[in-house]
């Protein structure tokens, strides 16, 4: 089953936009925990324009004890996913929270969301990463690099020591706004990246503007292990609500794992 880890800086967004603590980060992540979303996934920039130090913390203390109750009650625990530039505050961040899993991904100074997977042809790149992905592995945080379907850089993904790629899906999600059609002629090149990827050993998952929609064939891809959504979902949940977009999209992704 592929599961389910939902970003939550728009809400964080949303409470910034006026200040205070409403809404409130913590109780929506609870929300949606508590409607069987599998992890919450942030991505705190350098600005803190919308997650910031403090929410990484108030997190990560309201996940252990969510997850204190869940064990008790034989339940698996949720996972924490932290995304971010390889930068050394990044790197302190999260050896400092402790997250399961730490998703590395380049930024470019400016933008407004992540829209490119990393280049580890470029030797700069690749010695950039290579010692943060070691310090990350020393201490037991899986790690995830922010990649395209270019299959023929996994190799370096493996030689740098990272257990998964997370596949940019934002031009498959363009592609398929377009029309189905095309996003299927799409998601041929994710499909063939994913099978490579599962080659090499290499966990595979997934995000950027999946939905309800594109998900119902997006969701197909072999060897999915799990995908992390925000804008889309917290957009669709402003009109259907929290708990009920939560359990749409489970239907979907469970949908994708029976074909």
């Amino acid at each position: 089953m592929t599961q389910l880890s939902v970003n939550v800086n728009k809400i964080a967004t949303l409470r910034n936009s006026r200040g205070g603590s409403i809404p409130s980060v913590i109780r929506i992540s609870e929300i949606i925990l508590d409607a069987g979303a599998y992890g919450i996934t942030i991505h705190p920039r350098e600005d803190e324009r919308h997650i910031t130090k403090q929410d990484v913390f108030e997190i990560q203390n309201f996940l252990k004890s969510y997850n204190e109750k869940m064990i008790k009650n034989g339940s698996p625990k949720k996972e924490f996913n932290i995304e971010g530039e390889p930068s050394e505050r990044f790197l302190n961040l999260v050896l400092a929270a402790k997250p399961d899993q730490a998703t590395l991904v380049p930024v470019k100074p400016g933008e407004i969301t992540s829209d490119h997977g990393f280049d580890l042809k470029n030797k700069t790149v690749f010695q950039t990463l290579k010692p943060m992905v070691e310090r990350l592995n020393k201490e037991g945080i899986r790690v995830s690099l922010f990649m395209e379907t270019d299959f023929e850089q996994y190799p370096l993904v493996k030689e740098l020591g990272a257990e998964r790629i997370e596949l940019y899906t934002g031009p498959f999600a363009d592609a398929y706004d377009k029309s189905p059609e095309d996003g299927a002629q799409s998601f041929k090149s994710y499909k063939l990246a994913a099978i490579e990827a599962h080659k090499l050993g290499l966990g595979v998952n997934a995000g950027h503007d999946l939905d309800t929609n594109n998900l119902k064939l997006f969701a197909k891809l072999p060897h999915l292990a799990e995908v992390s959504i925000g804008h889309r979902l917290v957009s669709q949940s402003l009109v259907d609500g929290m708990e009920k977009t939560i359990g749409d999209y489970l239907r979907v992704l469970s949908i994708g794992n029976e074909v």
